[in-house]
């Protein structure tokens, strides 16, 4: 290829991404800024905040129903094993501290037809409500940047935020992280 001919596609290139450029700029200044939208990391919420999700059934429940009590949040699916492991350990302490006003509330992500039939074959104790988009928004907010399974967040009687762990949590940890509440709660 000759100087010119290179020459002449290099001015040429140059003359489309100068175009594009204005075009992208027309089609930016058209839109307005208004619809511009800049999304900062923000710290995870610390306060057990107001939502509702469906159940089993498709009725929506509401976390207003959980005021005053020690909440367990705890993102699970029937194909993650550690999630699996983790039950019977939310089964216990349901049964063993749901007097002690601790309510433990599972939120399957997972499709409806598995979990119902992982309910049949190990039923539960404790609500199980349906993720949807608004509930994978609410575990990011509440710390699961990664959207990692299991994921527990445990709140204390004024709905603050005392623990949050992405991965699988132990008996020891869970009870460290609820003794403390219950102890308070019945001084």
């Amino acid at each position: 290829m000759s100087r010119t001919r290179i020459g002449l596609a290099i001015l040429l290139a140059g003359m489309i991404s100068v175009g594009v450029a204005m075009i992208g700029q027309r089609w930016i200044d058209a839109r307005g800024t208004d619809q511009v939208t800049i999304i900062r990391p923000s710290a995870p919420l610390q306060i057990l905040p107001e939502f509702s999700l469906p159940d089993l059934h498709g009725d929506e429940v509401s976390s207003s129903e959980w005021s005053g009590k020690i909440v367990i949040l705890n993102y699970w699916a029937s194909w993650c094993p550690p999630c699996v492991r983790e039950i019977p350990l939310f089964i216990q302490t349901q049964s063993t501290l749901g007097e002690a006003q601790v309510q433990v509330v599972g939120i399957a992500v997972d499709r409806l037809d598995d979990i119902t039939q992982f309910i049949a074959d190990y039923p539960l104790n404790y609500p199980i409500l349906i993720a949807n988009p608004a509930a994978m928004a609410l575990s990011k907010r509440l710390g699961n940047r990664v959207e990692g399974l299991p994921f527990t967040v445990i709140f204390d009687q004024r709905g603050r935020r005392v623990f949050s762990r992405t991965g699988e949590i132990t008996a020891a940890e869970l009870a460290s992280e609820l003794d403390p509440l219950i102890k308070t709660k019945g001084s």
